[in-house]
């Protein structure tokens, strides 16, 4: 695919976002950055809430996981279903009832000012990894599709650093002015684009084969790479520990994060945001299987073509779509991988400029206006930090993204599991100036139980279920730290 079409491709695609992102934000207040006016649909927030949780990572990721692990990604998404129930029906209402902008305002209310600061700051640091991921993984496809074929491999104008700074202040032009408001919007077109590709690109395999679509489920079937479940308990993809690893990821990364949450929130009352999360919750399953459906497919062809498995499985799914499926498949591909890029990416940018305006700076709805400048400046230090996180993330990188987003989410996003858990479960107060303490010994605690688990439990392997741990822990040590009610 030539460069120039690749060029005319993505520009066309940001001149849409950039015209959407005028019409949402024309003559929006600053509130609509923060909250959209809470006047969202519920039916867009959850269509676009699809895109923002496969993002990036599951576009290439997980087809290309299928080669290593088959379809047990499924036993996790399973989880999912159980996870998005707890928070449409304990999370949600109690956000709507609190009227949150940001959700950590609630642990202020329960624990104190360290607490409060404590999961905010847990919060930044969990987004900022899993967007740097997601950006790295996508940066690195644009440079391979468009920096490289136009410039040349050795060109300046094509290093990685200088396509991740073009991706990100795309990112920033379209979200500064509208915030939350433009990224629902941007978010249910992203959506569409994503799914379009995948189940075109599944046809057009299909027709590469000869097989019609019930051949190509069929095909998918009977694949090796098909297996869904795993019962060996000693596994790290063992059923059950998927299966609750997804319920408490779910949880933590979409009912105790601001990114999603701060979607949800624009609803109009609970009843439209429970509407759309239990539909968007049905939808994603679906989705899923789709995207592994694919990967086994991805596979199968690589073998019949005799195409070479490239060593990072991330960039199997690219290879072939760019080199194999002609200008359609190749054009679509691009077209997707940015959708899936900006649908994560976009809202966790506005997402940390929220949290950090409202949980550190001390906004407040009445003074979002006049802070609109202070806001433009986090918003544009939140852009340059995703920069050089992702630079960095660049030179330790060795594993399959979806592998690392999920590893960091383990020690990350514990101890907001244990906080909320404590506060929901629990009428206890605690020593609020010792939560921060708490907090830091869970991840390390858990971290070295992880290491040694194999000689210590008798060659137990952790997988994912590392989160739930490092809740368990956060939540004895915030018992530890119980005080009695004044």
């Amino acid at each position: 695919m030539s460069p120039l079409l690749v060029f005319i491709i993505i520009a066309g695609y940001f001149l849409v976002l950039i015209g959407v992102s005028f019409l949402t934000s024309n003559s929006s207040n600053s509130a609509a950055f923060f909250t959209a006016n809470r006047q969202s649909p519920w039916y867009l927030v959850a269509f676009g809430m699809i895109g923002a949780s496969l993002s990036g990572v599951t576009f290439i990721s997980v087809p290309g996981e299928v080669g290593n692990s088959n379809f047990f990604y499924f036993q996790m998404v399973l989880g999912y279903l159980a996870g998005y129930l707890v928070i449409g029906t304990v999370l949600m209402p109690l956000y709507y009832r609190l009227n949150l902008v940001s959700i950590y305002s609630y642990l202020e209310d329960r624990f104190g000012f360290w607490s409060y600061k404590t999961g905010a700051f847990f919060f930044l640091i969990s987004r900022v990894a899993g967007a740097a991921f997601r950006l790295y993984l996508v940066a690195s496809v644009l440079q391979l599709a468009f920096f490289i074929p136009l410039f040349g491999k050795d060109s300046p104008y094509s290093s990685f650093g200088l396509t991740v700074l073009v991706t990100i202040a795309l990112i920033w032009l379209y979200t500064f002015r509208g915030g939350i408001k433009t990224i629902v919007w941007t978010d249910t077109l992203q959506t569409t684009f994503m799914i379009l590709t995948v189940v075109v690109c599944i046809i057009l395999i299909g027709q590469d084969l000869s097989l019609g679509l019930g051949d190509v489920v069929d095909k998918i079937a009977d694949s090796d790479y098909s297996k869904m479940f795993n019962w060996e308990w000693k596994s790290g993809r063992n059923f059950f520990k998927q299966f609750f690893a997804g319920a408490f990821i779910a949880i933590v990364m979409t009912g105790l994060d601001q990114d999603m949450m701060q979607k949800n929130l624009t609803c109009k009352n609970i009843g439209e945001a429970q509407k759309n999360m239990f539909w968007f919750s049905i939808v994603l399953v679906f989705v899923n299987l789709i995207f592994l459906g694919l990967g086994a497919l991805l596979y199968e062809y690589a073998e019949i073509k005799e195409i070479a498995i490239p060593d990072r499985t991330d960039f199997l799914f690219p290879t072939i779509a760019l080199k194999h499926l002609g200008l359609a498949g190749g054009a679509l591909f691009l077209l997707g991988i940015t959708a899936a890029a900006y649908s994560s990416a976009d809202s966790a940018l506005t997402a940390l400029t929220t949290s950090f305006c409202v949980d550190f700076l001390g906004f407040k709805e009445e003074n979002f206006e006049a802070n609109k400048n202070l806001r433009t400046i986090v918003h544009l230090g939140f852009s340059l930090l995703l920069f050089l996180v992702i630079i960095v993330f660049k030179s330790l990188n060795d594993d399959s993204v979806i592998n690392q987003v999920f590893r960091v989410a383990g020690y990350t996003y514990g101890p907001l599991l244990g906080l909320y858990a404590f506060g929901l479960f629990t009428k206890s107060k605690v020593n609020d100036p010792f939560v921060p303490l708490v907090c830091v010994i869970a991840p390390v605690l858990s971290y070295l139980l992880n290491m040694y688990s194999e000689t210590l439990l008798g060659g137990y392997k952790f997988g994912f279920e590392i989160l739930i741990v490092n809740g368990l822990f956060t939540f004895i040590g915030l018992a530890i730290l119980y005080r009695k009610q004044s």
